[in-house]
């Protein structure tokens, strides 16, 4: 599509219980140059970041795994879910919020990290850019046992894992999460490991 061009954009709020969810009504120039009036939901929950802490000697990484609701309802049994720690950004800069997610998280202190890429995770409903790190860890960086913030209603169980094994994780279906499996894959590709 060359046009692609919109006017007379309005915006209704539809829910903000947790995130905001709110109705675009537009109108849209279409490649013959004839516009029409399109409706699109989109649902605003802020932009995150995502890590995958590796440990290159080992070959091994540290996953997460805690319950989701959204999964529950589609066709996951215990809707709990193996990831790559992840956060929302809540006004902060992507790389001081990773830092402060992995250490609430998986209970690691990192120190540095490496942005890897970008990428919005479902652009045909979601708002999220999500930018994506990875870091090197060891014993010594081990802080507290992890497990996310109470007041958050966060309770994650911190899984280190053989890199082979996570890999393996994927084709067995028993990792379904997209910013887990772009993490795993990246670092398959960039033999991190």
């Amino acid at each position: 599509m060359k046009k692609g061009k919109i006017k007379n954009v309005k915006k209704e709020i539809l829910s903000d219980q947790w995130y905001t969810l709110y109705r675009y009504t537009y109108d849209y120039q279409k490649e013959d140059g004839s516009w029409e009036t399109q409706r699109r939901e989109a649902y605003d929950r802020g932009n995150g970041a995502a890590i995958l802490l590796y440990q290159a000697d080992e070959k091994k990484v540290i996953l997460t795994r805690q319950f989701r609701m959204p999964t529950y309802i589609n066709a996951n049994p215990t809707g709990m879910m193996v990831e790559v720690c992840a956060g929302m950004l809540d006004q902060q800069d992507p790389e001081k919020c990773i830092i402060r997610e992995v250490e609430e998280e998986t209970g690691y202190r990192v120190q540095q990290v490496k942005k890897v890429f970008e990428a919005y995770m479902s652009p045909g409903a979601v708002t999220e850019v999500l930018h994506f790190f990875i870091a090197p860890y060891d014993s010594s960086m081990k802080v507290n046992k992890g497990g996310g913030v109470a007041h958050e209603t966060e309770n994650i169980e911190v899984l280190e894992v053989d890199f082979a094994i996570a890999l393996e994780m994927i084709n067995s279906g028993v990792i379904k999460d997209a910013k887990t499996i772009m993490l795993l894959q990246y670092a398959e590709l960039h033999d991190l490991l």
